[in-house]
């Protein structure tokens, strides 16, 4: 799964600048790797606390982002726009999805 390599790097991120990251974000985000099987669900926590990072799900999540690993990849290379990806059925969202265009 290519996507693991971008779940990582947010991981990083939230450990280095987790405080900053909380004020910015205000929220906590569920992805969902549809073509990732157990290791595709990770959770970013940018809501309490330092923040956190980590894979699994999380039922509560403020907005869930479904999404195949290939398009996933494409979408953090600048090579698919997000609302394209939504309008085309590529990128499902689960509740606020305002918060998905953070």
């Amino acid at each position: 799964m290519k996507s693991q390599a971008l779940f990582d790097k947010m991981a990083a991120a939230v450990k280095a600048k987790g405080p900053e990251l909380v004020k910015m974000g205000g929220a906590v985000f569920q992805f969902v790797v549809s073509d990732g099987g157990e290791a595709g669900k990770f959770i970013l926590d940018l809501k309490n606390g330092s923040g956190d990072a980590k894979a699994g799900e999380d039922a509560k999540a403020d907005c869930t982002i479904t999404i195949a690993d290939a398009d996933l990849m494409a979408m953090a290379d600048g090579k698919l726009d997000g609302m394209q990806a939504f309008m085309g059925g590529k990128l499902k969202i689960k509740g606020n999805m305002m918060l998905a265009q953070k």
